[in-house]
């Protein structure tokens, strides 16, 4: 089958190329991939930003397609079935944290920027009908780090005021979507005109570029002093602008650390103002069903920024590198 395997020694560090089947395991099945989505640790893996990264490797954490084949003993009702994969595996018994075996598919295990892929058979769920195979495809990661960073993490509540960072890439356009259906007042972040205009066009109701340097002030202006819950994806110095826009008693979720560790923090604006600072990072299967029923309650529709076909992988990683990208970049086999 054709798939997208990491290649280490080529010059682009990922290629198509054809691929032995994966054997289905005790309590497996094979789907066949309808649509992927990228996420930034695909790049990241290309990069080699990952420890213990080996050439061979299928990429590709999420996808959506048909159940074709079941391993004697599972349920053969599957077959045929519209699934998503759920990339968080492993996750563990506690809803607070996860255990040491988990994983999130494509590294180390095959992924899904192939023809197929084969998984655990309690990694699926049934699309939602609503949903196209696109819309499907851009979900699992995304969209389960989302829901957890709003609803576990930030215990979001009903006419809270919210800030989503970064606006634009996949978690956070997934949070100001959830936000939203969850009754929040949403603001956004970004250092680009028109995915601002963008947010606001979805429902947000301000939008800040964060490299204005009056941002901050302008933040707690509009919103009468500022955000209960921020979901930030960047860290690095620029976050204690979010310590100074969050409200007495408010809370800060973070995902990611695209900008680094931030070169130092107020500490005694955090204990005065008796901020809560959180991490965060995908879910729990607790966490997916949740946030399957909340997209199908909701008709929510994932933002999908350009469908690529495999052959044009490195096109589609190149888009994600150079943050260009409104919503999930998806591939189709």
């Amino acid at each position: 089958m054709k798939a997208i395997v990491l290649n280490l020694d080529s010059k682009e560090k990922i290629s198509l190329t054809d691929v032995q089947e994966s054997i289905i395991g005790p309590g497996e099945v094979r789907v066949k991939i309808k649509a992927a989505a990228l996420n930034h640790r695909d790049e990241w893996s290309r990069q080699g930003l990952y420890p213990n990264l080996k050439s061979g490797i299928i990429l590709g954490s999420d996808g959506a397609g048909v159940v074709s084949e079941v391993a004697k003993g599972v349920d053969t009702s599957w077959i045929g079935k519209e699934v998503i994969i759920n990339a968080s595996i492993n996750w563990g018994d506690k809803q607070s944290v996860q255990g040491k075996n988990f994983e999130i598919l494509g590294m180390p295990r095959n992924g899904t920027f192939a023809e197929n892929v084969v998984v655990p058979v309690d990694r699926l769920y049934q699309k939602p009908d609503h949903l196209t195979w696109e819309e499907a495809a851009a979900l699992p990661l995304a969209g389960l780090t989302a829901y957890r960073a709003l609803t576990y993490q930030g215990q979001l509540e009903d006419d809270e005021n919210v800030l989503i960072t970064g606006f634009g890439g996949g978690v956070a356009q997934f949070a100001a979507q959830f936000a939203l259906a969850l009754g929040a007042k949403v603001s956004i972040s970004s250092s680009s005109p028109d995915k601002i205009k963008k947010g606001l066009k979805m429902g947000a109701s301000f939008g800040f570029d964060y490299t204005n340097p009056n941002w901050v002030d302008k933040a707690i202006e509009a919103t009468q002093g500022g955000f209960d819950l921020i979901i930030d994806g960047a860290a690095g110095d620029s976050f204690n602008q979010l310590i100074q826009v969050c409200k007495p008693g408010g809370r800060i979720v973070f995902y990611g650390a695209t900008r680094g560790n931030p070169g130092k923090l107020e500490a005694r604006r955090i204990f005065w103002n008796q901020l809560k600072i959180m991490g965060s990072t995908m879910g729990s299967d607790k966490d997916f069903r949740k946030m399957i029923q909340l997209i199908e309650q909701k008709e929510i529709h994932p933002v999908i920024d350009q469908v690529f076909p495999l052959e044009k992988a490195i096109d589609a990683f190149d888009r994600m590198r150079a943050g260009e990208q409104m919503g999930k970049i998806i591939l189709k086999p």
